[in-house]
């Protein structure tokens, strides 16, 4: 079983944390909070958009996680 799904948009939280959406409708955090955390380009609506398309692996889906309300 593939849990390959891509990027279909992003949205913030409450906390203004950038979020990826995802095609099978789950939502994964991307923060940038150097050092530790390092991806400058979510804090740009252009890198953002390089995003959009891009496969990742999702891992709610590999632990049969129910979709968000």
């Amino acid at each position: 079983m593939s849990f390959q799904v891509t990027v279909t948009g992003f949205s913030q939280d409450e906390r203004l944390d950038w979020v990826m959406l995802l095609s099978c409708g789950h939502r994964q955090h991307v923060r940038h909070q150097p050092p530790f955390i390092n991806r400058p380009w979510v804090t740009s609506e252009a890198g953002r958009h390089q995003h959009l398309g891009m496969v990742v692996t999702c891992t709610q889906c590999q632990r049969c996680m129910p979709l968000p309300r």
